[in-house]
């Protein structure tokens, strides 16, 4: 199993560099000229891959297009060989990730003369493996975030509306029967891997009658996951919130009424320790099976398909027994009180994979033995790079996360960008993107969903919350990963939202690991989800500054004078740019 985390282009003789970081199932490719600047007349990179145990490039196509080439959303995207890409990285989905071997990734230079005629540079190649399986006994999975996605709008929205496919209301979710024509291929699309892989666990749990199962959930409407869970009978125990956004005339209460009869009422629990059981967490023990999945992905229609969210799934029998004991331990509790005397609530607890220093912490945690101040004390020990997606930003404001982030937005030396959703006002949620400038841009709901410039399409909203607390949060990863392009490269992640409530008050998990492939992975999640609204922010800024919005967005020609900047120029003048630009290559 190939696990290289990056791999370089070869060819000494490109006038560039080209670097690929594996991510699941997408790609980053860092590009950067070598000995200088590069010359007036380069105009961008084609970009073209060939799949595993195939001869035949595919050039990957370019939404924006030279004047002239593509003007109207209906306008097909055309191939980058003749409408470059004008960028230093770029993050690619091929459509068959899952393929075993290498994928292989062919990007050239193109050039324009006086009259507008394009031609090859020196190309550079490089093979890398994106399979499933991140490492031997860990995966990880995210959802595809369709809100991200110009291509959802274009196949499976292009009127903007998502209500043949997901329910408008969670109370709904059990009984929601999609009837859009391809509404299983949108599901599958849209779920991306953190679907398949944590339907994979509970069908591999159903087959194998020696399987135990432990699951504790927070939303719980999605009619794949109870169904499944009803099958397992009384193998199954399992935690389900019961906060207020989860009571009376919520899918949830319906979900306990028939695991209730199905698991027994002895097996079914409802808690939400000192505020909320926000666990999303699956165990399986037995049979030969020891697997956990933890993450931020809500066992819900939101969670699957609306949400940018991860999963972790652990092969390890340590992690499994752990958990099954620490699962007694929740569900026994009475209280939070009751949890926090627990050994789970202690620190930290190895996962038990063999060259992989990985780790799970459970909350709540009492104030002596809370984990996030260490979070906080590691962000700012960060020496090249701190990327994070992290919903529910403005609840760290207390504690030490805030502040840490803080500081290292402010660094000359660490390049540090993400994303958190943010109450712009009341009913009107949004996105903050905090750029490595130490910029807080804001991007209200309204404009997320709104008229964009051709030739890109406008995107279905994301409708109604799951519950109070994640109604209209289209990013609800909660990670942080560090220094990724060190040999001490790390990532935080799970349910656990980096806030005082998460740490002290809520059921959590939070994972801990130490290892460039994780880190690299998670890195170019958050690369992608930031580049999608850094580019809506863009358009926010003209509209309050009253400026005249671009009609068609182009690609930049070559200066035809002295006095014109080529595309690239900002990308050696500014500072932030150009350690952007070297990070990656």
């Amino acid at each position: 199993m190939d696990t290289s985390y990056r791999v370089e282009g070869g060819n000494k003789k490109a006038p560039f560099t080209l670097t690929v970081h594996r991510g699941d199932g997408m790609a980053l490719l860092g590009m950067n000229w070598r000995g200088g600047k590069p010359p007036r007349d380069f105009v961008g990179f084609s970009i073209e891959f060939r799949e595993p145990d195939s001869t035949k490039f595919w050039p990957i196509k370019n939404k924006i297009a030279f004047p002239g080439q593509r003007s109207k959303q209906s306008d097909p995207p055309i191939e980058s060989t003749k409408a470059p890409f004008q960028k230093f990285r770029w993050v690619h989905f091929p459509f068959n990730a899952e393929k075993k071997g290498k994928f292989t990734y062919r990007v050239t230079p193109l050039f324009m003369d006086a009259t507008g005629a394009l031609s090859r540079g020196e190309e550079q190649t490089a093979a890398i493996a994106l399979m499933r399986d991140t490492l031997p006994k860990a995966n990880v999975a995210f959802t595809r975030g369709f809100v991200s996605s110009q291509a959802f709008a274009q196949h499976f929205a292009p009127d903007g509306k998502i209500t043949t496919i997901i329910p408008g209301n969670a109370k709904k979710g059990l009984t929601f029967k999609p009837s859009h024509k391809d509404a299983e291929k949108a599901l599958a699309w849209m779920g991306f891997e953190a679907r398949s892989a944590i339907l994979e666990v509970l069908d591999q749990a159903i087959n194998n009658k020696n399987a135990q199962v432990r699951v504790i959930a927070f939303d719980l409407n999605m009619p794949e996951i109870v169904g499944r869970l009803v099958k397992l009978k009384k193998r199954l125990k399992i935690i389900i919130d019961n906060d207020k956004d989860h009571k009376a005339g919520s899918a949830e209460n319906a979900a306990e009424k028939r695991l209730n009869t199905s698991a027994g009422a002895q097996n079914v629990v409802r808690q939400h320790m000192a505020n909320l059981q926000h666990h999303k967490s699956i165990a399986v023990s037995g049979g030969g099976i020891n697997k956990v999945v933890y993450g931020s992905t809500n066992f819900s229609w939101r969670g699957f398909y609306v949400q940018s969210n991860n999963a972790f799934i652990v092969n390890s029998k340590k992690a499994a027994d752990d958990y099954f004991t620490f699962f007694e331990d929740y569900f026994k509790a009475k209280n939070a009180g009751d949890f926090m005397k627990s050994t789970a609530s202690s620190g930290w607890h190895t996962l038990g994979i063999a060259g992989l220093d990985a780790k799970v912490g459970f909350s709540p945690h009492n104030k002596a033995n809370g984990l996030l101040a260490t979070i906080g004390k590691d962000i700012g020990k960060a020496k090249s790079s701190v990327f994070f997606s992290l919903a529910f930003l403005g609840q760290m404001t207390r504690g030490p996360i805030g502040p840490a982030l803080g500081k290292q937005m402010k660094s000359k030396k660490v390049h540090t960008l993400g994303i958190a959703d943010a109450n712009v006002k009341a009913g009107n949620l949004g996105i903050t993107v905090m750029t490595p400038d130490d910029k807080r841009r804001v991007v209200r709901s309204s404009a997320l969903t709104g008229k964009v410039p051709a030739p890109f399409s406008t995107e279905p909203s994301g409708l109604a919350g799951e519950s109070g607390n994640e109604r209209g949060t289209r990013m609800h990863h909660k990670f942080v990963v560090i220094d990724f392009d060190t040999p001490d490269a790390r990532v935080y992640f799970g349910s656990y939202n980096f806030s005082e409530p998460a740490d002290l008050e809520n059921g959590e998990n939070l994972v801990f690991v130490k290892d460039r492939t994780v880190a690299t992975s998670y890195m170019i999640e958050a690369v992608r989800i930031y580049d999608h609204y850094r580019f809506r922010t863009v358009q926010e800024n003209k509209k309050k500054a009253k400026t005249p919005a671009l009609k068609v967005i182009t690609l930049r020609p070559a200066p035809k004078t002295a006095a014109q900047k080529p595309w690239w120029q900002a990308h050696w003048d500014d500072p932030i740019r150009k350690r952007e630009r070297e990070l990656f290559s």
